[in-house]
């Protein structure tokens, strides 16, 4: 066996230090295969030259682009900002892979592109219509991956938590350690996504990408199995908690109406996975069953939830 048939190969990761791209360097890859996630002093996604020497230090089996401009609401009043790490960063991750010869790309993306005005789930090609800045600049982005590189991936997903950085669940957690009732909405309906099954996901697509010139390009979703709401995940983190003697609090219903924010949100987020099962065999499984491995993280010992 020749020296190239067993060297590794690398999949360069952008957004090392978010909760997919944390996700993204726990995975056990397969023999061969190795994530690199560059720090931010080496791929700075506000800066198209920082991306350009990024993407020609090494030579690429595939990108996954995880990093992005997720504050919601702050992206309403920081407008360049958002687009410039949403928008112009996969643009110039596009231009620079289609120059190194066609790196696929793997991007991930965010039901927030849809209105969610709708009662069923979303279907990639459903049409798309963003409430603000911050679903602007995503479909922007998914935009310029695929006019620009005809080998990717969008995927798009919601709701992600984990047992990393900031998400529902640790908020959920740290106000209940202090509350005994929590407020939380009601009308806003989803599916969780754990950011280790939609890691795995992507990683999974992208290593087909790379290996099968003829793998299934353009838009998937990702979101762990099963419709619930905001109010409902809230329910679930905390009598799962008290089961493992965590915080508890009571959680009572409301609208959207009675928690404005800066941003609207879309009132149903629910994606079909239909298309990414259908193409890469990934099926994803109840968000119930993600969600357990992720309070079990957090409450093995004191300290991470509530920090």
């Amino acid at each position: 066996m020749d020296g190239a048939s067993t060297a590794t190969r690398e999949i360069l990761v952008t957004g090392g230090s978010g909760q997919v791209g944390t996700e993204l360097q726990r995975l056990a890859m397969p023999p061969g295969w190795r994530i690199v996630a560059p720090p931010r002093g080496e791929l700075d996604l506000a800066d198209p030259r920082s991306i350009a020497a990024a993407v020609r230090a090494r030579p690429w089996a595939a990108i996954i682009n995880a990093g992005a401009y997720t504050a919601v609401d702050q992206a309403e009043s920081d407008v360049v900002a958002a687009w410039q790490v949403n928008a112009m960063a996969p643009a110039a991750l596009a231009a620079a892979a289609t120059e190194a010869g066609g790196i696929p790309i793997v991007h991930v993306s965010t039901d927030y592109v849809f209105p969610g005005d709708r009662a069923v789930a979303w279907e990639v090609d459903d049409p798309v219509a963003p409430l603000g800045v911050y679903g602007a600049s995503k479909l922007a982005g998914e935009l310029a991956i695929g006019t620009a590189q005809p080998r990717h991936a969008i995927v798009r997903t919601a709701w992600v938590v984990s047992a990393h950085g900031r998400n529902f669940v640790k908020t959920m957690l740290r106000l209940a350690a202090d509350r005994d009732v929590l407020r939380v909405v009601a009308d806003q309906h989803g599916s969780l996504t754990a950011a280790a099954d939609l890691a795995a996901a992507l990683a999974a697509v992208a290593i087909r990408m790379a290996q099968d010139d003829g793998a299934p390009a353009g838009i998937f979703h990702f979101a762990n199995q099963g419709p619930t709401t905001w109010h409902g995940v809230a329910e679930a983190v905390l009598k799962e908690s008290a089961a493992r003697g965590g915080p508890s609090a009571q959680v009572l219903p409301i609208s959207s109406a009675e928690y404005p924010t800066p941003a609207r949100r879309p009132a149903n987020s629910l994606l079909s996975t239909a298309r990414i099962t259908r193409d890469y065999g990934i099926a994803p499984r109840p968000w119930q069953i993600a969600l357990n491995e992720i309070l079990d993280e957090l409450l093995a010992a004191p300290g991470p939830a509530t920090a």
